[in-house]
């Protein structure tokens, strides 16, 4: 595949890009390398190949979720910068 004016155009829309006149032959020089590259890829043999799923064999080893320390109210509130009672209390975020 070869990378024309049109394809690059055709790109920039979709990616809904501006190049600007002085860069597109650098960019069309670069899609075409990586173009190349893939190509090149094309070449290697991966007859007998199993495709994998994972990168490697290892599996994550989970442990069960469980509730071990229960904090009371009282006790999360009381190192809180401003609280009322049962809640945090945060500056406003929200601009009308």
């Amino acid at each position: 595949m070869k990378i024309t004016d049109e394809l690059l155009h055709k790109m920039a829309h979709l990616a809904k890009l501006e190049i600007p006149e002085n860069e597109r032959e650098a960019l069309k020089k670069d899609f075409q390398k990586m173009l190349n590259f893939v190509d090149k890829l094309q070449e290697v043999d991966t007859r007998g190949v199993e495709p994998l799923i994972h990168i490697t064999q290892e599996k994550n080893r989970l442990r069960k979720d469980e509730a071990i320390l229960k904090l009371e109210r009282e006790q999360v509130l009381k190192n809180a910068p401003d609280q009322d009672g049962q809640y945090f209390r945060v500056p406003k975020v929200v601009k009308k």
